[in-house]
């Protein structure tokens, strides 16, 4: 049982060492690979993709006639966060929005562009829309945020949550990311190199060394003839060809 795990350790490493000499020998068609996979997901990136932009306003759950002087009325608001997250995006709040803003889309459409998140042990609802418009993306942030105010206020019967923050025009782009795409590409150009040269050895089956006699034959080589081809000898023989015509 030892020595059957120490054969298999033993051919591990020899398989180890063949496959990175296999690709020892092709390492300039590796890096040339890796430099075009680069370079092409950091063009795709940089000049085909177009850059979102993400704002995001905030709102609180409570609302200015609530009171949180008792443990009930903190797990009232716990509730009441998930109950503002549904309102978030239903129907009345998302087309009023759009109507607010004379939008051409979709309910469905807007939809997808908006997340409503709820930060840990917080009682803060956060709007976050998404659109290649910065400013538009801000708009929208802050329409929601207020339509749903309004709707929260109509549905309860009570004052209307405060708005903890406004959205603002975001300076920079959250999609796409250039360093991370261009990362990848590089990578999945390496790794497609890497199975293209490891196929095409280990699918060739023709004898080339010694070795290869004893590897897949399980045969002994007893002697090797070298063949030699120059000008010489290929003209030579060709004459005695044509002598035998």
């Amino acid at each position: 049982m030892g020595a059957q795990k120490v054969q298999d350790e033993e051919n591990t490493e020899i398989n180890l060492r063949e496959v990175f000499s296999i690709l020892g020998h092709k390492i300039w068609l590796l890096l040339v690979c890796l430099l075009a996979g680069t370079a092409a997901a950091f063009g795709v990136t940089k000049f085909l993709i177009k850059p979102a932009y993400t704002a995001s306003s905030m709102i609180y759950v409570f609302t200015k006639t609530t009171s949180i002087t008792s443990l009930a009325d903190l797990q009232i608001g716990s509730q009441l966060t998930v109950d503002f997250k549904t309102l978030g995006t239903s129907r009345p709040v998302v087309e009023r929005v759009i109507s607010k803003l004379s939008l051409n889309t979709t309910y469905e459409d807007l939809l997808k562009t908006v997340t409503i998140e709820n930060p840990n042990n917080t009682r803060i609802l956060k709007i976050n829309v998404v659109n290649s418009d910065p400013k538009l993306a801000a708009a929208i942030s802050n329409a929601m945020a207020e339509s749903l105010s309004d709707r929260v206020a109509e549905v309860m019967s009570t004052s209307k949550p405060s708005t903890v923050e406004q959205a603002v025009v975001p300076k920079k782009s959250s999609s796409p990311n250039t360093v991370r795409n261009t990362v990848i590409g590089g990578l999945l150009g390496l790794l497609i190199a890497i199975i293209v040269v490891l196929s095409r050895y280990y699918m060739d089956d023709t004898i080339k060394t010694e070795e290869d006699i004893t590897k897949y034959l399980g045969m002994n080589t007893l002697a090797a003839i070298p063949l030699e081809h120059s000008g010489a000898d290929s003209g030579k023989h060709q004459k005695v060809r044509d002598g035998s015509k």
